[in-house]
């Protein structure tokens, strides 16, 4: 994700939109060479476990990306 989308992500979380999922990388390094693709990349900081704990869901697709349908902002950080 770019700069200019962490205004918008720290208000409504990370949101799916006209994807099937929201994808989230298991550690920084892969975080930071995808978020290249798009500039300069932020990585935020998923509390994934308390987001199972709390009953979200998640898969792990074929290629190793973590895949869920939102990530609301009070599981981020920066």
């Amino acid at each position: 994700m770019g700069k200019q989308s962490i205004p918008s992500i720290l208000s409504t979380g990370l949101e799916k939109r006209n994807r099937q999922h929201v994808r989230l990388s298991s550690d920084m390094e892969t975080a930071i060479k995808v978020g290249q693709r798009h500039g300069k990349p932020v990585v935020l900081k998923v509390a994934a476990g308390q987001m199972y704990t709390d009953d979200f869901v998640f898969y792990l697709s074929d290629n190793g990306v973590w895949l869920t349908e939102h990530v609301p902002v009070r599981y981020l950080a920066r």
